[in-house]
């Protein structure tokens, strides 16, 4: 259980016990709600919870610390950002393409295959990243 998150270890053991997220949370004082989003990375439980929630688990607070706790949003950050270029390149090159016609400018066959191929490449490249997940 070492590389594993602390969402992924409390929603094992939760489910071990034969315990809910409601039953998890009624115990240490908690909504579901928080539970949820501590076992989907989301949030991590306030570190005044965790020798409670240690002795609910059947582990120690030291076992609960060896696990990563870091929000989903905060690692993929990063990730996020890539995809939005990655998504946005592809339309603006399309944009491109259809917006200089309209203003009566003219491209060269070569412009039009530049701007083409860029958007296919960053289409290629975000799919590629999410064929990766």
């Amino acid at each position: 259980m070492q590389n594993e998150t602390l969402g992924g270890m409390i929603a094992s053991l939760r489910k071990s016990k034969g315990m809910t997220q409601l039953d998890l949370a009624q115990q240490l004082g908690v909504t579901d709600k928080a539970v949820s989003k501590w076992e989907r990375d989301l949030s991590c439980p306030d570190i005044s919870a965790l020798p409670k929630l240690a002795e609910v688990l059947g582990v120690t607070v030291d076992e609960l610390m060896q696990t990563k706790c870091k929000p989903a949003a905060e690692k993929k950050s990063w990730e996020n950002i890539l995809d939005l270029i990655l998504k946005a390149v592809p339309l603006a090159m399309g944009l491109v393409l259809i917006v200089v016609p309209i203003l009566d400018k003219d491209l060269s066959i070569q412009d039009v295959a530049c701007f083409a191929g860029i958007g296919l490449f960053g289409i290629s490249l975000y799919q590629l990243r999410k064929d990766k997940e």
